[in-house]
């Protein structure tokens, strides 16, 4: 076996402290906030994004797609009607098991972003073990979907550490946290599609980044409407290619 050669600083290799992704919420239109989390500079010294241009009122939509719970179909049917653009963090299951859906993402204009094969919590495996995560994903949805380049990455679990957020980025990737978030992934403790619209549309700030679940019932019924009160309200859906500055 040929060992793996890594490019990487010392910090790339002794792991590193493990951080779990967090944020202050926003209230009454105010920006979420890092500054209270302890790892401000970390996200900033790699370029990871946290929020867009918090001038200007633009949302970009993103779902986490560990596995398929029969909601992604009706999802993209509610963002085709719409047409506004989202991105897809994919894990190796769901690429295995739904490539059906992984075609349609692309072929609506969507991005499909690198979940991990595996879901493993990134900042307790080695260097390699991470490129053999990240590439097998990258591979396979290259190869299904004709996507050009995956370039944006969602730490599974949102867990990550100084090592995670350089290793990939030397891979190319750009890891992709959130502002805007609540507790949807639990599908046994699933409220309404009111209560999912009240959570959302609660956090909504200039430049957010919106995490959504899609195994999530109340997700799925509430996104029409979320996407109507935020244009409402002024917001643009906007892909995450379109982001032209972050904040933190």
């Amino acid at each position: 076996m040929v060992a793996f050669s890594s490019p990487w600083s010392a910090v790339a290799e002794d792991g590193g402290r493990p951080y779990h992704f967090g944020f202050k919420k926003s209230k009454n239109g105010q920006v979420a906030s890092i500054n209270e989390e302890g790892f401000k500079g970390i996200v900033q010294k790699h370029g990871a994004i946290f929020m867009g241009d918090t001038s200007k009122q633009e949302l970009y939509l993103t779902f986490d797609n560990g596995y398929e719970n029969g909601y992604t179909a009706r999802i993209l049917d509610t963002l085709k009607a719409k047409q506004v653009p989202a991105i897809f963090f994919v894990t190796g299951h769901y690429i295995k098991e739904q490539p059906e859906l992984l075609k349609r993402m692309v072929a609506e204009g969507h991005l499909i972003g690198n979940h991990s094969w595996s879901h493993p919590d990134m900042s307790q495996i080695p260097a390699a073990k991470m490129k053999d995560e990240l590439d097998k994903v990258k591979e396979q949805v290259i190869q299904i979907t004709g996507q050009k380049e995956v370039r944006y990455l969602r730490p599974p679990r949102g867990i990550f550490s100084e090592r995670v957020l350089q290793v990939s980025g030397d891979l190319g990737y750009t890891n992709v946290f959130w502002s805007v978030a609540y507790k949807d992934w639990d599908t046994k403790a699933q409220r309404g599609g009111g209560y999912a619209y009240e959570q959302v549309m609660g956090q909504l700030h200039p430049g957010a980044v919106i995490l959504l679940h899609s195994v999530s019932k109340d997700n799925t019924e509430a996104l029409g409407r979320i996407i109507d009160d935020a244009r409402a309200k002024g917001y643009e859906f906007k892909s995450l290619d379109q982001m032209t500055a972050k904040q933190y």
